[in-house]
């Protein structure tokens, strides 16, 4: 059996889970979340492997590189990832890195680059199964008509993200 190696991370954002998997960064997801055994599960079958407690150098990289970006120092992430899920979700996820910092987009924009605008509620759940919060930036996704709406690190911890990333956000996402 292959190993995935888990710490837990303390942010002001909120703690996360972080799990490196053969060198790769395979989680980064927030430990408190509706979907936490799900997630797990599919990062463990998907991989073969069982998570053991262990911080390892790309780990270590890992929150050097978030507390660098909570600071405002760096606005993108240089790791390896391992995406987990299927086809389509990684399409997902792989449009989700072309957004850039401090930048939005929208569900059904989304749908549209993917080529299939009907898509919606797949993108979103997608979007949702996401297991590299912050780095695979799913919370750069908002609704179509400018609100907040779900986040697995709950809408506070999105608020906050996006206000750092795009400080004249802030009057706007006062209204949440």
């Amino acid at each position: 059996m292959k190993t995935i190696f888990v710490t837990e991370f303390e942010t002001d954002f909120g703690t996360l889970i972080l799990g490196d998997f053969e060198g790769k960064l395979s989680l980064c997801d927030w430990k408190f979340r509706k979907m936490r055994k799900q997630i797990d599960q599919r990062l463990k079958s998907g991989l073969q492997a069982e998570f053991q407690e262990k911080t390892t150098d790309l780990l270590l990289e890992t929150q050097k590189q978030l507390n660098a970006y909570f600071a405002g120092q760096i606005q993108v992430f240089d790791m390896p990832l391992q995406l987990v899920g299927t086809e389509f979700q990684q399409k997902v996820w792989n449009q989700l890195l072309e957004i850039k910092y401090g930048e939005t987009d929208s569900y059904l924009s989304l749908s549209k680059k993917l080529a299939n605008q009907k898509a919606i509620r797949a993108v979103a759940s997608a979007n949702g199964a996401n297991a590299i919060s912050i780095i695979v930036p799913c919370h750069r996704i908002i609704g179509s008509n400018g609100e907040l709406i779900g986040y697995a690190g709950g809408l506070s911890a999105k608020k906050k993200l996006l206000e750092l990333e795009n400080p004249a956000l802030k009057n706007q996402l006062s209204l949440f």
